[in-house]
């Protein structure tokens, strides 16, 4: 999964992508930085303990700081799958994150009107030609879109066809991606952090989190040793790293959820949209498993520790075999049977 850490020039982006990626910031300088973070998950720790495994692997968020916001780089964030947009809170007064938080969405409605408006102009085309049922069908959902569009409403918003929207999905709408907003405070106006995250949650649209922190004091912690981190953390009041609650809003807010694969040689967590089924958990940890799918051997995490592994869970009747429409859930234990 790509999240793409935007904001105009001069809000914090830069900084923040150093926090959460934990490199200095005195380091590669400017935009089009990409990191690898790994999720923590105390779950997984436990498991590589049990099977005393040689190789302990996370599940892993690609981020990647892209260069200030414009529509000339649009079509280079359509390809992630999710947002942080970095908002500057360095003045006495609010307005500036209001405007900033309206000012980018109403830029992502803008293009995503235009990318509509010309495929549509091209079905006009095409379909005075010949009858092509999948094409109307094409048509009557960008139809639907351009109407909400017009309304000045984001494709997020836009409720009861999600399922139909997966026909379409290759146009990676901006204004329908998911979103993360933090403002960026300076650290005169670290104390407003709690009253900046309530306001602001009054005029975003329903379902996009917001957090605001001071960028430079998080790039300095996310650098510490655990024996100064206390004092610090308490010197401004900080109660939790703004990487440990960035990551936990970006599962959330892509609805992931995870899956382990367990052995003496590796342990290893996987991330997989919550609602898809162990046909899809097989693809994601390889290709071949997905292809020559038999089973799946299924026990969940909490069931496993309870019972001190698998041959405790047999015995109490919590391991069991499922196939490939069965629902993953957060937390399962998962063993793939292929065939050859």
């Amino acid at each position: 999964m790509n999240i793409s850490i935007i904001g105009k020039a001069g809000s914090g982006k830069t900084t923040i992508f150093h926090a959460l990626s934990r490199t200095p910031i005195e380091g590669k300088a400017g935009s089009g930085n990409v990191s690898i973070i790994d999720v923590p998950d105390e779950r997984l720790e436990n498991l590589s303990r049990f099977f005393k495994s040689r190789k302990t692997v996370h599940a892993r968020i690609e981020l990647t700081d892209t260069p200030s916001l414009n529509s000339g780089i649009f079509q280079q964030i359509r390809q992630a799958d999710a947002f942080i947009l970095v908002l500057p809170f360095f003045e006495d007064t609010e307005k500036d994150f209001f405007q900033g938080y309206r000012s980018v969405m109403n830029d992502f409605i803008l293009s995503d009107m235009a990318q509509v408006e010309q495929r549509l102009e091209r079905i006009a085309k095409q379909g005075g030609k010949r009858e092509n049922p999948l094409l109307q069908q094409e048509k009557e959902l960008l139809d639907v879109c351009l109407s909400h569009l017009n309304e000045e409403k984001p494709l997020m918003t836009l409720k009861g066809i999600e399922e139909k929207m997966r026909h379409i999905r290759g146009f990676q709408f901006l204004s329908q991606k998911p979103m993360m907003i933090l403002v960026n405070c300076s650290e005169e106006r670290l104390s407003l952090a709690a009253d900046v995250e309530d306001s602001l949650k009054s005029i975003v649209h329903e379902g996009i989190p917001c957090i605001a922190a001071c960028a430079r004091l998080e790039a300095e912690l996310s650098l510490m040793s655990d024996a100064e981190l206390g004092g610090f953390m308490a010197e401004y009041g900080i109660k939790e790293s703004i990487r440990g609650r960035i990551i936990r809003l970006a599962c959330d807010t892509l609805g992931l959820i995870s899956f382990f694969t367990v052995g003496d040689d590796e342990c290893r967590a996987w991330h997989l949209k919550k609602g898809e089924n162990a046909h899809e958990a097989a693809r994601t940890v390889h290709t071949d498993f997905y292809n020559k799918f038999i089973r799946a051997e299924v026990v969940s995490y909490d069931d496993f520790i309870k019972y001190n592994g698998f041959i405790g869970c047999k015995k109490a009747g919590a391991w069991r075999l499922e196939g490939k429409t069965y629902i993953v859930k957060d937390g399962d234990i998962i063993t793939i049977r292929a065939g050859a």
